[in-house]
This record gives structure tokens, C-alpha cells and sequence, in this order.
């Protein structure tokens, strides 16, 4: 591990910061081990997690190193090659033709685009530097990717984007619904919190709706396989439901809302017969009754909803019709109840705090809202202020196709991967005039096509405040010196902003922008009765000790009498809401299907998501063996039945193909997947796959109201990816593989591994092998075996009695175990049983391949746990972990546990000839 930037020198052992990964945001102790190693654990003290961690944050020590860092600024000369520069000449260069554009196109010509990874004092800048001092509010984020629906419904429901309910609810709750959500993998910790209820209280229902059976379901009580696309129908019904059973409450309903009698209206239109809504949902109607009778007699629920629900050209809507169920029955702002959106990013909370939305401003004040826009400026003494909403993510994309956008500054995020549509990303950033983009890593799909490079400090390097799902701000602090010429993405956008000209940008730390955020929260607050709930009042002033002794606090935050501070575990406990009027609005939720159907040229319709032990587009997770180790490259899941429809066959490439691009992956039957529907992951990039990057498929139909994307529906077609060969390579050094047709870049412990598969005929194998892993030298330690019959192919190069690099291939696609072949890269010396097993294409000694990682935590392969389920008899997860602590962790890889106790039972039990009657 290439880790040259040394911890910073501190008085205790270890550094209490906040995992980047997803909102549940959990704390995290780091420390610099003997080995030079950085060690992660769980912070006990820390309320999000209480010291647990899932594997992707149990891993953050293996993503700390500088290998592939972007580490000096850089520029791209007049040959198209990109040259280090020295910061000023960055600063300057981008200051100055951002200054020119906005001179002669005006600053709607200009955008920031960026992310829920940054901290809230870099998001808190750059919103500054857009909104208020170049006038245009040609800024949005990654976040309007997955919670923008969440956000709008909130706001058109509450009147403020409120969260109204805790972590802790989740565990009050008599029943939990989860609406599209993959919690199990997505958010891990917090799911194991509703797991542990359930162990403790057998009474607590968890109701999963969600159109795959993921590992989610494996804990449900019930699931609830919805057609996708078709949650207003059911929640409608819902609605409807309990309205006319008695089960609303007219008192709440009275006192508190507005907007009954039409939302009601709307939901009976279509959805007040059960029949109905079973039938249009695609849902057992015995099941559907089961739900809504459950929601009626349960006053404890809490609904949590992630992006199955937001990711909708009708998400908004999907979201006010589950709040819509609450207010019917006056189910929030009491413990144990309420709507409840799982954030996706770390800080994507942070960032609405602060208005990096396109349409939004700065302390949950309205961009639309001529008063707000008078407070924020005034306060800011800025010279302009954005008047008018700005363009948001897909949208700014096309501006910047079509040259209206001039100028994009992209911040930690890569929209080339992540943005649907992605091709007319590609072609948007070739056209435009200055693309700058400020990253950690330099090698990313994006970062190929900017002018600019401008290094940024990663986790761990940089400091600064994180929000989580249920409002906690947490502190993330540095452990590492900051490596090479690198800085914290607030002083970049502060350098920039100064040398454009503008005044407002000199602070002296993040501490202190902290604080002009805090106090702009309290500024003519409750002003005309209009409030804000959202208010960092006790936590101004704060000096850098106090900034940097900050404990985890949820929002709103107020100083009392004695001096000390109190967060608030909920908001609307006083059943006051943020409108005018202090109502919540009940809002009709007229149902529509997805923009886009499937047709006969695209028959079936692709859901895309996250994988367990991957983020985003990999560029920090992509570099962790352990989490490379559970799915290591790209899917497509697939119904057997469609795949035998179609001609695709498991473990074999397809090609899935939409209006707006294509790609290829390998074929899976997961178990999950409804007939007509297709599932790939997000994660998989041009750095990481030949050809991987699902975000090209995607169309880009964007809810009317949020502007976030269809990523839940888009019609595909699928087809065979004919090659004539697979293989894979495991090596310790650098492959050049553009001669490849497909290939995907797995992370290994001591070793690369390239999965591999080609169109061409290979005359001679050994000539070949020994051209593609670069061994010319004929007296090399080169061990290989050939089978012309079957097309098999095997080549080990040794070096100093070392397994160095092997090459794999086959006409089919069964290639021998990779689980057993790395193991072999940790020994120091082959034994003579090694080298037979690679020639013979197996490991020689039982029990040496332990499969497939099933716990990535403890690193537990699937045969292994197969076997000891067997040969120990074990009935429970509870008796794998005491056996091989699988499962005893994080917890995520207890449903794939309970898959293979069930498997082996079934198997079992067909195994065992039936007991013939007593005579």
C-alpha cells in the first residue's frame, strides 16, 4: 500500500470521525497501527451506529493509500495532454475564464456541479460563490440523484424539507414498512437495528414492499412484490382504506391539515377497491388486504422509503402518498411513528441545509421566495443574488450540449458513470469550453475530459461537519496529513472566489464557516410567523476547540439557560408545520405509470441499484480487497425463464441494450427478480470494465417536480454477447488490455485480477499468454497445460518460488475457483501440491477453496460455510457465527446465511429416501 502521508501527530490514540459512505452515519475511531496500517473500529460513543460498523466502513483502512491519487493540480496543454501547474496558475486560470464567460454570456453561462460527498462547509461555499456572487443558481449535486424526491414531497407536506422522525423510532415502532429499499445491503447498521428488535420484541412486523426479493426480505413478515412503478396505487389505497374503515383521525385531520377532502377524492378515483389496486400492482389480493389491515391496527408504524421510491418520474407523488397515510391517522411527531426517507449519501442532508439544490437557498429558504432571497443576500452582503431557479442535473447536462452552459466545475462527483443518459454526458463535456473538475482521484471517467484538475483532500484528510438521515450533524475529522499539494475543496472554491474579485471568502478555517452557516439559520428566523425549523442557534460562536470538540447533535439545536446545548430527537412534536398557515397539506396524488414502457423492440424493463460492498462508481470502495471479494464485477440479473426467452444463459455475457446506449456483463439468476424485469448494479466504470457503465442505458425522464431521474424503469432489451473464449488473470503487476473485447479490473489481496473474455481465435496459446503478461524470457519458471479438446488453457509464470501471475481460459465459461487461487498469492513459497493443483486446475488438498465470500467482515467463503452447516448439523445464523463468526458483525451477510441454511435443508431432505410405513 502506497501510503506516504503520515497521521497527524495528536495527543490520544485514536481520532473520532464519521464514515463517508451512506446517511446513516456512523461514527468511526481511527487509529495508525504498529504495521503503519490505519485501523478502523466503531466509535462506541457515537448514536448512529453505537460502535457497530458495516464492512464497507470496517474497510476504510484499506482505501487510505495515494495509489491513483490526484495529488498536484494540472491543466491540459494545446496537445491535449495534461501537464502539472503550480496552484496559482490553476486558480487563476479558472477564475479568469469563469470571469470572462459570465462577462460575455452572463452567469447563467457558468454551473458548479457537485456532491453529497462534500462537507457541509464545502458545500456551504460553493453555494455561496454561485447563488450570491455570480448570480445564477447553476448549481446542483449528485444528491438530486437520489433524495431530490424526498426533499419535495417533504417540502410540499410539511413546508420545509423535515425529517420527522429518529433512528430510534425505528426501534419504538410496533411496524416498520419498507418502501423500496435494499436496507440490508444499502444500510446495513440501521437495519440491524430493526433486525435486533425483532429478536427482542417477535411481535414487531417488518412489511418490505419492493418489486426484487432482495436480502432484505429474507427478515420480512411479509413482502410485497409491486409491479414496479406502481406505489401511488397502492399507497392510495391505502389511504383510501383507512379513510373509509373508520381509521382516520378526524381530530388531527382537523386541527392540523388541509387538504383532506381533496387528496381523499383523488385516491378513490382509482384506488378505493382493494381488487383494483391487488390487480394494477400485480400483488396477491390476500397479501394487499394482510398490509392494509396491519398499517390500520398498528398505531406505532414507521414507513421508510429510499430510492425504489424517489428514483421515479412520479417519486414526488410516491412520496406524498406515504405521508399522506400518516397525517389520515395522525401518525407523526410521536415516537415510534412517521414517515421516514433513508438518505443515500453521507452529507446529502448537509447539503439541502445549505441550499446546494438548484432550486433552493441557503437555511431552508426558497430560491422562488423574494424574501428569503432579500435575507440570504443582505445577510451575505453578497453584490447579486440567483433570482430564479437554476438548471438541475439532467438538465444542465443538455445545457451544456447545446453550448448555453460554457463552463462546468464538477466537485467529487462523476456524472460520466452515475448521470443517466450518460453518453450525452460524454458528448456534453467534449463540447464544452472549460470543464474543471476538483476530485481525490485522477484516473476517472469524467476526469478525462477536463481542462483542469485541481487535487482535493479525501476522507481522512479532511475536516469539517457531516448530516446524517435522522438530522445529526457529526464531525469529520482528519487523522492524515494532507498528501502532496492537495486542499480542503472549501479554500479551493475560496481561492477561486478571491481571485475573481470577490470579498466574503476569507475564512480562516472550516470552523469558521461553520459558523456564518449557523448563525444564517437563526438570522430573522420566525420572522411574520413564517418559521424554520431548521435553526443551528446553539451551536454559534463556536471557537475552533469547541468546533472541534463538537459531539454528534441532531437539528433543530438551541442553547439553553445554563449554557449548554440540546438537539431535538424529532421535529413536529408541537404539530406545528413549516407553512403559513402551520398546517400540513394532504396532496392529491393522481396516479401515472413510468414515462417510458416496455415495448416489443425493449421488452423488458431495468432496475439499477447498489451491491453490498460497493459505492457509487467504485473509486473508493474499487480499491479495498475485502470488498472487491463478495460481487466482483458487473450483473445482469435475470428471470430464468426470461433468459431462456431471450437466449441468454447464466453465468454467460449478454449485451442489454436501450434508446440511449448499451452494455455488457454477466448473466445471473439471483432468485429476486420478477419475470419482464432485468436488475444491473451502478457501481462499474471505464476504469473498472470494458464496457460496465448502466448509466448509459438509463433514460433521462425526470420526475416534474424534483428533477430526479427514472433510474427504476427503463425499457432494455437483451441479448447474447457471443465470445469465443472466458478466462482471467491474476497478476501482481500492470496488464495493458485494450486488445481485450471484455475485461473487468477486480482488486485482490497482493494481486490484480482481471476477469476476461474475447471474440478472436487463438492459434497458439503459449505465444499468446506469454506476450499478454509480458514474460518473453524462455527460461522463466513457466508452468502450462493445454486441452485442444475442450479449449482449455493454463499458464503460471514463478518467480523465486512465487506464484507471480496466471492466465486462466476456456471455451466456457466454468473457469477453475479464484478464492482458491488467491490464497496461493499470500504464500511465500509454492509447494509441490500447489504447482500440480494449477496445472491440474484445482487445489489438490480438501477444503483449500472456500468459494465465493459470503462475510466479507471475516472473510467467509461459501463452501466453507456450506460444509460446516453440513457436517455440523447447524440450524441457525446465530450457530454459524459462534462456529465461524459469518454473520457477526455488521450483519449484512446474515440473509445469504439463512438462504444456504434453508438450501441445505431442502437438499437434505430431497437427499433422504422416504421412511416406509410400519407394517
Amino acid at each position: 500500500m502506497n501510503l506516504s502521508h503520515t497521521p497527524i501527530a495528536i495527543a490520544v490514540a485514536t481520532t473520532r470521525t464519521t464514515c463517508p459512505y451512506c446517511g446513516v452515519g456512523c461514527g468511526v475511531s481511527a487509529s495508525m497501527k504498529e504495521d503503519g496500517s490505519i485501523g478502523v473500529k466503531g466509535d462506541d460513543a457515537h448514536p448512529a451506529n453505537k460502535g457497530r460498523l458495516c464492512v464497507k466502513g470496517s474497510a476504510l483502512g484499506e482505501t487510505v493509500d495515494l495509489d491513483g491519487r490526484l495529488l498536484h493540480p494540472k491543466m491540459r496543454d494545446a496537445q491535449g495532454n495534461m501537464r502539472r501547474v503550480a496552484w496559482d496558475e490553476a486558480i487563476d486560470t479558472v477564475a479568469a475564464k469563469f470571469s470572462a464567460i459570465i462577462a460575455e454570456h452572463g452567469p447563467d453561462a457558468v454551473a458548479l456541479y457537485v456532491s453529497g460527498q462534500l462537507l457541509t462547509e464545502d458545500y456551504y461555499i460553493a453555494n455561496k460563490l454561485m447563488k450570491g456572487y455570480i448570480g445564477s443558481a447553476n448549481i446542483d449535486t449528485n444528491s438530486r440523484l437520489c433524495m431530490s424526491s424526498a426533499v419535495a414531497g417533504h417540502k410540499r407536506a410539511f413546508g420545509e424539507d423535515l425529517v420527522p422522525v429518529c433512528y430510534e423510532d425505528l426501534e419504538l415502532a410496533d411496524m416498520v414498512v419498507l418502501v423500496g429499499s435494499n436496507a440490508a445491503w444499502c444500510h446495513p447498521i440501521l437495519f440491524q437495528r430493526i433486525a435486533r428488535i425483532r429478536e427482542t420484541r417477535p411481535n414487531a412486523k417488518l412489511v418490505v414492499i419492493d418489486p426484487r426479493r432482495t436480502a432484505t426480505c429474507e427478515l420480512a413478515d411479509l413482502h410485497l412484490p409491486v409491479k414496479a412503478g406502481t406505489d401511488v396505487w397502492l399507497f392510495n389505497g391505502l389511504l383510501s382504506y383507512l379513510a373509509h374503515r373508520g381509521r382516520r383521525d378526524n381530530g388531527f385531520i382537523e386541527a392540523h391539515t388541509s387538504g383532506f377532502d381533496e387528496a381523499l377524492a383523488t385516491a378513490d378515483a382509482e384506488c378505493a377497491d382493494p381488487a383494483t389496486v391487488a390487480r394494477i400492482c400485480k400483488v396477491d389480493l390476500v397479501d394487499l388486504l394482510a398490509f392494509y389491515e396491519a398499517f390500520a391496527d398498528t398505531e406505532k408504524v414507521v414507513t421508510g422509503f429510499s430510492m425504489g421510491v424517489n428514483q421515479s418520474s412520479a417519486g414526488t407523488d410516491k412520496v406524498n402518498s406515504i405521508i399522506n397515510c400518516h397525517l389520515v391517522t395522525g401518525r407523526i411527531g410521536r415516537p415510534g411513528m412517521g414517515p421516514f426517507s433513508i438518505t443515500g449519501q453521507p452529507n446529502a442532508m448537509g447539503g439541502r441545509e445549505v441550499g446546494g439544490l438548484a432550486n433552493m437557498l441557503a437555511a431552508h429558504m426558497e430560491l422562488d421566495n423574494a424574501a428569503h432571497r432579500e435575507i440570504v443576500q443582505g445577510f451575505w452582503h453578497s453584490p447579486r443574488m440567483a433570482d430564479k431557479v437554476g438548471l438541475k442535473a439532467v438538465d444542465l447536462f443538455r445545457a451544456i450540449e447545446d453550448g448555453s452552459v460554457k463552463a462546468v466545475w464538477v466537485m467529487a462527483t462523476n456524472p460520466m458513470v452515475s448521470l443517466p443518459d450518460a453518453d450525452l454526458v460524454r458528448r456534453a463535456l467534449q463540447k464544452c469550453e472549460l470543464v474543471v473538475s476538483s476530485d481525490v482521484v485522477e484516473q476517472t471517467d469524467t476526469n478525462a475530459l477536463a481542462h483542469v484538475l485541481l487535487p482535493a483532500l479525501a476522507w481522512g484528510e479532511k475536516d469539517g461537519t457531516v448530516t446524517n438521515s435522522e438530522r445529526r450533524i457529526s464531525r469529520q475529522r482528519a487523522f492524515l496529513t494532507a498528501p502532496g499539494e492537495a486542499r480542503g475543496d472549501w479554500r479551493i472554491i475560496c481561492d477561486v472566489a478571491r481571485s475573481m474579485g470577490f470579498d466574503g471568502f476569507d475564512f480562516d478555517g472550516p470552523h469558521a464557516i461553520f459558523d456564518e452557516h449557523a448563525r444564517l439559520s437563526v438570522h430573522r428566523n420566525d420572522e411574520s410567523g413564517a418559521r424554520r425549523v431548521f435553526k443551528l442557534s446553539g451551536l454559534t460562536g463556536m471557537d475552533r476547540p469547541q468546533y472541534d470538540a463538537l459531539q454528534p447533535i441532531q437539528w433543530p439545536v438551541q442553547r439553553l439557560s445554563d449554557g449548554s446545548v440540546a438537539g431535538a430527537a424529532r421535529v413536529l412534536e408541537d404539530l406545528r408545520f413549516s407553512h403559513p398557515d402551520g398546517r400540513a397539506r394532504f396532496v392529491p396524488t393522481a396516479p401515472r405509470g413510468p414515462a417510458n414502457l416496455a415495448c416489443e423492440d425493449y421488452p423488458l424493463i431495468l432496475n439499477t441499484g447498489r451491491v453490498r460492498d460497493h459505492w457509487h462508481t467504485m473509486t473508493r470502495t474499487g480499491k479495498s480487497a475485502t470488498l472487491a471479494s463478495h460481487i466482483p464485477e458487473a450483473f445482469i440479473d435475470i428471470h430464468p425463464q426470461d433468459a431462456l426467452l431471450y437466449g441468454v444463459r447464466e453465468g454467460g455475457l449478454a449485451r442489454i441494450s436501450s434508446r440511449w446506449g448499451a452494455m455488457v456483463a454477466r448473466v445471473q439468476h439471483g432468485g429476486g427478480i420478477p419475470r419482464g424485469s432485468v436488475f444491473v448494479p451502478i457501481h462499474w466504470n471505464g476504469q473498472s470494465a470494458s464496457d460496465a457503465r448502466v448509466g448509459a442505458l438509463v433514460n433521462p425522464v425526470v420526475d416534474p417536480v424534483s428533477g430526479e431521474p427514472e433510474f427504476k424503469h427503463t425499457p432494455v432489451a437483451i441479448e447474447e454477447f457471443r465470445v469465443a473464449w472466458h478466462g482471467f488473470i491474476l497478476t501482481r503487476h500492470d496488464l495493458a488490455l485494450d486488445q481485450i473485447t471484455h475485461w473487468t479490473r477486480v482488486q485482490g489481496r497482493d494481486f490484480t485480477r482481471f476477469e476476461l473474455a474475447g471474440r478472436n481465435h487463438i492459434g497458439d496459446h503459449a505465444a499468446w499468454a506469454r506476450k499478454l503478461l509480458g514474460v518473453e524470457d524462455l527460461e522463466a519458471d513457466w508452468l502450462e497445460y493445454e486441452d485442444l479438446s475442450d479449449g482449455s488453457y493454463r499458464a503460471v509464470h514463478v518467480v523465486d518460488d512465487r506464484i507471480d501471475m496466471c492466465l486462466f481460459i476456456s471455451a466456457r465459461p466454468d473457469l477453475p475457483s479464484r478464492s482458491w487461487l488467491a490464497g496461493l498469492f499470500a504464500k511465500d513459497k509454492l509447494e509441490d501440491a500447489d504447482r500440480v493443483g494449477l496445472l491440474v486446475g484445482q487445489p489438490i488438498e480438501k477444503g483449500a477453496d472456500a468459494g465465493p465470500t459470503v462475510c466479507s467482515c471475516f472473510g467467509v467463503g461459501r463452501n466453507t460455510i456450506c460444509d460446516a452447516i453440513r457436517a455440523r448439523k447447524l440450524k441457525e445464523v446465530g450457530e454459524v457465527t459462534a462456529c465461524l463468526k459469518a454473520g457477526g458483525n455488521c450483519g449484512s451477510c446474515v440473509p445469504e446465511i439463512k438462504k444456504l441454511l434453508v438450501e441445505i435443508k431442502v437438499l437434505a431432505a430431497a437427499e433422504t429416501p422416504e421412511t416406509a410405513p410400519a407394517a
